[in-house]
C-alpha cells in the first residue's frame, strides 16, 4: 500500500451508541474497505450529547467540555483501528470526520446545522490531517447540508441498466432514488431508529431493540400509527432534511398524549416500527418505482422492520447493500472517507439534488498536522 493512498471515515449518528471507523482505499473513486472499528460511547458522554440535543438550558461551557470530549472519543476510535489494522498513521492521508449533530435546523433566515468533535483534537491526537465541517459549506450556497451519504450512492450504487433506490436506516432514515436516467434524488424520510431506541430506553434501559425482539411481541396500532404519520415533514418536498430536534422523545409523547387511549408500550414499540417503515415506503412511491432496493445502517439488524419493508416494498427486489460488496454497517461512515478525498484533492462536489445547494462546491474545513 502506497503511503498517503489510505483515508479513515468516522461518524456518530443520531441514536448517539457509539462511532463507526473504517479504512478506506480507492481506486477511481471506488472504496475497497480495509479495517472497519466501532467504538461505543460511554454513558455519560451519550447523556451529556443527548442533554445538549434537547436544545433547553445548559451551560455554554457544557457545550465546550462536550465538543472536546467527542473530539478526543474520535481520536481514540481512529487510533484503535490503526493499531488493529496494524497501519501507521504517516500511511493516512486523511480523516473524514462527520461529528456528533446536536441541532440541524436548514430552514428559517439563517439555517444551520451544528456538529460537535472538535477537529483540531482529532488531528492532533491522532497525528493525521482532518477534514470535518461538511455540512457548513453545503449551508453557505444555500443546500440543507444533509443528506450527504447519497454521495457516496450516486458514486458506487447506480447502475445504468437497473432503477435502483438505497434506503439509510440510522437514527433517521434517508432514501436515494438512482434512476438509470440519472436523475438523482435524496431526503431524510423521517424517524428510523431513533424513536423506537428512546422508547425502549424509557421501558427497558437498553439502547435499542436487539433484532426486533421486544417490538415482535407487540401489535402495531392503526390510529396511533396515522397520528404518528400526521406531522407536516411528511408533507414537504426535497430538499429536506431532519433530525433528533423533531423527531425526538417528546415529539413521540406529544402524539401519545394526543392518541389519548391506553397502550402498552410494547405495542407502541410495534407501531413505531411500522412508523419507520410507513414514512420510508410513502416517500419513495410517492416519487419512484425501483426495480431493485439495497439497505443500510443498523437498521438492517432490526429482523421485524426489514421483514416489514421487504413486504410493503415487495415490487422490487430488497436487499442489504452487501449484495453490492459494501457491508450495510459501514456505509455511512465510508461516505465521509470518500468526501475527506475529495476535499484534499479540491474537488467540487454538486450536492443540488440531494441538498438544494445552488453550485458545486468543495465540501468540510481541512485541519492540517
Amino acid at each position: 500500500m502506497l503511503k498517503n493512498d489510505l483515508y479513515i471515515g468516522l461518524i456518530s449518528g443520531t441514536s448517539v451508541d457509539g462511532v463507526d471507523c473504517v479504512l478506506v482505499s480507492f481506486t477511481d473513486d471506488k472504496p475497497d474497505l480495509i479495517a472497519s472499528y466501532f467504538e461505543e460511547s460511554s454513558t455519560e458522554l451519550r447523556e451529556r450529547i443527548l442533554t445538549l440535543c434537547e436544545g433547553t438550558t445548559f451551560e455554554l461551557h457544557t457545550l465546550g467540555e462536550t465538543d472536546v470530549a467527542v473530539g478526543k472519543w474520535f481520536a481514540t476510535a481512529v487510533n484503535n483501528l490503526l493499531a488493529s489494522a496494524k497501519v501507521k498513521a504517516a500511511n493516512i492521508r486523511a480523516i473524514g470526520s462527520h461529528g456528533q449533530t446536536i441541532w440541524h435546523q436548514p430552514t428559517g433566515d439563517n439555517p444551520f446545522s451544528q456538529q460537535i468533535g472538535n477537529p483540531n483534537i482529532i488531528a492532533q491526537l491522532t497525528g493525521i490531517t482532518t477534514v470535518a465541517d461538511f455540512r457548513q459549506r453545503d449551508m453557505a450556497v444555500g443546500g440543507q447540508g444533509a443528506p450527504l451519504a447519497p454521495l457516496l450512492h450516486r458514486q458506487v450504487f447506480q447502475s445504468r441498466s437497473v432503477d435502483r433506490a438505497v434506503i439509510n436506516i440510522g437514527g433517521i432514515a434517508n432514501v436515494t432514488l438512482l434512476p438509470t436516467n440519472g436523475a438523482c434524488l435524496a431526503f431524510d424520510s423521517g424517524p428510523g431508529n431513533m424513536l423506537m431506541d428512546y422508547w425502549i430506553g424509557k421501558h427497558q434501559k437498553k439502547r435499542f431493540d436487539k433484532n426486533g425482539e421486544w417490538a415482535s411481541t407487540g401489535s402495531g396500532n392503526k390510529e396511533l400509527l396515522a397520528r404518528f404519520l400526521n406531522d407536516s415533514y411528511f408533507e414537504l418536498c426535497p430538499p429536506k432534511s431532519t433530525g433528533r430536534e423533531l423527531f425526538s422523545g417528546p415529539w413521540l409523547e406529544r402524539k401519545l398524549e394526543e392518541f389519548g387511549q391506553p397502550i402498552e408500550p410494547v405495542d407502541v414499540q410495534a407501531t413505531l416500527i411500522d412508523c419507520t417503515v410507513a414514512s420510508i415506503v410513502n416517500a419513495v412511491s410517492g416519487l419512484f418505482s425501483p426495480e431493485e432496493i439495497y439497505v443500510c445502517g443498523g437498521g438492517t439488524h432490526n429482523e421485524v422492520l426489514m421483514s416489514k419493508l421487504k413486504s410493503a416494498m415487495s415490487y422490487a427486489k430488497v436487499f442489504t447493500t452487501s449484495q453490492l460488496r459494501i457491508d450495510p454497517d459501514w456505509v455511512e461512515a465510508i461516505s465521509f472517507a470518500w468526501m475527506a478525498k475529495q476535499t484534499i484533492e479540491g474537488n467540487k462536489v454538486d450536492t443540488s439534488a440531494f441538498t438544494g445547494a445552488s453550485e458545486p462546491v468543495v465540501l468540510g474545513g481541512v485541519f492540517s498536522l
